[in-house]
């Protein structure tokens, strides 16, 4: 089961290119802190998992909106990025905002390799699977994007829009998320469970967002 996942972090580095070159460099990822949502990355959790060529950078983790391109290395702190913006609108627009503070955070999208099969983790008990799914030890890089400042995505949040632009990573577009599956298991359980809580809070806003999107379609229609 393959899910692309995001953090942004309290990134203390990140700088743009004084001349016009395009250059810019940061810290995409920060080692043994736990972030927003519950979470630590481990030193070296990408040892395995950058590509030694370039990768695209994006905007706001859109495929279709390349903005530059950057290459990943791991530090004993941190992943460091740096790359090139494109010379073209966006690329200039991107870097603009990024100098101005107006969209100056970076957001790594990964996918981890360090999880056991979905049904070994639900078996598990509940200090071990937080464990499991607290403690990031192995990740694959996917992308990095340069997002607005203060827009991170909602802590477990996973991206289920434009799986196709990117192939075979998306494939599974109907499929439940991994905190779906333990949360269904934990119910089918009797088993009152932080994981079942979070997924049905998140329903209840996804339903209120829909049912508020809605009413505004309605209002604006006049019906």
């Amino acid at each position: 089961m393959t899910e692309i996942e995001f953090r942004v972090f309290d990134t203390a580095e990140f700088r743009v290119g004084e001349d016009d070159d395009g250059t810019f460099e940061g810290i995409a990822c920060q080692y043994g802190k736990k972030d927003s949502y519950g979470t630590t990355f481990h030193p070296k959790v990408f040892r395995r998992g950058i590509d030694k060529n370039a990768y695209a950078y994006l905007w706001m983790h859109s495929p279709f909106d390349p903005i530059g391109t950057f290459r990943a290395d791991e530090q004993d702190n941190f992943l460091h990025i740096g790359g090139l913006y494109d010379n073209t609108t966006a690329g200039r627009d991107a870097r603009i905002k990024a100098r101005s503070g107006s969209a100056r955070e970076l957001s790594v999208g990964f996918v981890r390799t360090d999880l056991p099969d979905w049904k070994k983790l639900a078996e598990m008990a509940d200090e071990d699977r937080d464990d499991v799914l607290n403690n990031i030890r192995s990740a694959r890089l996917v992308e990095v994007s340069q997002i607005t400042a203060r827009m991170a995505a909602v802590p477990g949040s996973k991206l289920k829009t434009v799986r196709s632009a990117l192939g075979a990573l998306y494939s599974e577009t109907g499929e439940p998320t991994l905190a779906e599956r333990l949360a269904e298991y934990d119910r089918e359980h009797g088993r009152d469970s932080a994981i079942a809580h979070e997924v049905e809070q998140e329903r209840k806003m996804q339903e209120r967002a829909r049912r508020a999107a809605l009413l505004r379609l309605t209002t604006v229609g006049g019906a």
